[in-house]
């Protein structure tokens, strides 16, 4: 395993960070590397003891040098995870943990179930392979093989999931973003492969489906200034088996994001679903859209943006970071683009089904 062993302390942060981690221990799975190499591979790269009890009572301990720990309870303050009955693991690591921590334990509990002895599987699956994720999302799959690829991607049957999609612009690497986004902040338990161009991330926290959308929101407004920041869209919380309605649900939340509002929850759009229902063609040739095609061009379409988004136009100042003389004179001609009044409650209704319409448009899905 000489050649494989990687150190956390030796690569940036970040989003590459967390994909070599997963590249490590799918590695691991794909040499069929015993669970006393498995823990050395782990200490060496977490920089800490590494210890797994299996269902049987035996434990095995080894520090950062390769050299066994010893068979001892697990210590006060370690970050541990249950292997679904089959024993648990942990990391032992004096004070604080580190920001990888949760991504290398929960890919040592996968490794260690698929590789523990006392149960093998019928075969090392590729964890994160797009195939076994599309097998899960995929229409024609029966229940059996649906719950056979959620096991091997490590994720409970027996426990609700939700599906985000992940867009990214021209020229960027949807799954990277993907892993960007769910890698910081509290640990969601995620799952990423691109399919279709979009990335697809089935999230299983610990905390439950619930906390999903506040930890996405909560990273992406420490990125509030990035110009690049993706599109994503949250489906529903659903059985593991119905993975499928949450992955179509979160590419439609998907495709009404925007730069101004990156996330999209599917259960927040409520009857605005219902355009989706309409061709592309016809939203591209809808007249409001072609009129904000061409406030586009002017560069007055943000603050429109921000009009509608924030309900007021010194709100919309502050989120712009212009003066709120400056925004009302866009207003004004953009309402002379538009021809109609934003001021009228109706006008403003208009203006954002329009931009929703227009978002639509420039989001077809393939």
């Amino acid at each position: 395993m000489k050649g494989l062993l990687l150190r956390l302390s030796a690569v940036d942060s970040g989003a590459e960070t967390a994909v070599r981690v997963i590249a490590y221990f799918d590695e691991l799975i794909a040499r069929r590397a015993t669970l006393p190499d498995l823990l050395r591979a782990t200490a060496f790269l977490a920089e800490c003891a590494a210890g797994i009890r299996r269902a049987d009572g035996t434990v095995l301990r080894y520090r950062p040098t390769g050299e066994p720990g010893g068979d001892g309870p697990v210590p006060p303050g370690a970050v541990v995870a249950d292997l679904d009955g089959a024993g648990r693991v942990w990391l032992e690591r004096a004070g604080e943990p580190g920001p990888l921590d949760d991504l290398v334990l929960e890919r040592l509990a996968i490794a260690a179930k698929v590789l523990n002895p006392v149960e093998p599987p019928p075969a090392a699956p590729h964890l994160a392979d797009p195939a076994l994720v599309e097998l899960v999302l995929g229409e024609q799959a029966a229940d059996e093989d649906r719950a056979r690829a959620l096991t091997l991607l490590g994720l409970d049957t027996a426990r609700p999931l939700r599906v985000v999609a992940v867009a990214s612009g021209a020229g960027r690497d949807a799954g990277a973003d993907a892993v960007a986004l769910v890698a910081r902040g509290k640990p969601l338990g995620a799952r990423v492969a691109v399919v279709g161009g979009v990335a697809a991330v089935l999230v299983q926290p610990r905390e439950g489906p619930d906390s999903i959308v506040p930890t996405l929101n909560e990273t992406l407004a420490l990125r509030a200034k990035d110009r690049t920041l993706p599109r994503v869209g949250v489906g529903d919380a659903v059985d593991g088996l119905e993975a499928r309605r949450s992955w179509l649900q979160a590419r439609l939340a998907q495709r009404f994001a925007a730069t101004a509002r990156p996330l999209i929850v599917h259960e927040d759009l409520g009857a605005v679903t219902l355009l989706a229902e309409i061709p592309v063609e016809h939203l591209r040739a809808q007249p409001d859209v072609l009129a904000l095609n061409a406030l586009a061009e002017s560069g007055d379409l943000e603050t429109l943006e921000a009009f509608c988004r924030t309900g007021s136009l010194r709100q919309a100042a502050i989120a712009l970071h212009r003066h709120h003389s400056s925004v009302a004179a866009r207003l004004a001609h953009v309402e002379d683009a538009l021809g109609w009044s934003l001021d009228d409650p109706a006008g403003r209704f208009r203006a954002r089904l329009a931009l929703a319409a227009r978002r639509l448009a420039n989001s077809e899905i393939s």
